[in-house]
């Protein structure tokens, strides 16, 4: 991608005579954050919770029970999850269907999905995701009505600058597309009237694995 640039960018000088040379862009911007892990955790619920998303901190041996409670105080009682989610994660009182290439009509008879994620920023209180192995395709967080997400406290960096170089090195590596969540999906009209679901989840569920 940059030697292209590079090449356009020469040819238009070639053409108009400018000789002006690029300016580094400044990286001087703060990338980096001070705060303990459990301070970033916890400003990360606290800026979710701002979004109108249910938060709650789970231990890992709880964590079916507490992605079952959620889908039950939903009503969302069939699932779909990515093909390759930790059996430890399955909640055994809700109809689970693995995703097999469903598509959309498939998807939108589901009640709603549960991933995982590739990273949490906690400055912004967004969750990304990159069609990871515990994310699936980016269509099943997109269709369904309930998502509930689940966020390991060690994936939880403190600033956006942080999560790019994370997600950057996903997509040179992989070429997988990214998913920026936050909060439920939600938009306004001219009168700032707030509604949600037009694309994407109604509910958005946030279980932090302690």
């Amino acid at each position: 991608m940059s030697s292209a640039r590079t090449e356009i960018l020469e040819r238009i000088r070639a053409t108009t005579g400018a000789t002006t040379t690029l300016t580094p862009t400044p990286r001087d911007y703060r990338q980096a954050d001070e705060r303990s892990r459990d301070q970033l955790v916890a400003l990360f619920c606290e800026r979710v919770e701002d979004y109108k998303a249910e938060v709650e901190y789970v231990d890992l041996p709880d964590l079916p029970v507490a992605i079952g409670a959620a889908a039950s105080r939903h009503g969302a009682r069939r699932m779909v999850i990515p093909a390759q989610l930790p059996n430890e994660w399955r909640p055994p009182d809700v109809e689970l269907t693995p995703d097999q290439s469903l598509t959309p009509r498939e998807l939108d008879q589901l009640d709603g999905v549960i991933t995982g994620c590739t990273v949490a920023i906690a400055e912004t209180g967004t969750i990304a995701l990159s069609a990871g192995p515990y994310e699936g395709r980016r269509l099943l967080t997109l269709v369904p009505d309930v998502h509930i997400c689940v966020v390991p406290a060690r994936q939880v960096v403190a600033t956006v600058p942080e999560a790019i170089a994370q997600l950057g090195l996903v997509v040179r590596e992989s070429r997988r597309p990214l998913t920026l969540i936050s909060g439920p999906s939600a938009t306004s009209d001219i009168e700032l009237q707030r509604v949600e679901g037009v694309h994407g989840p109604r509910k958005l569920v946030v279980l932090v694995i302690q």
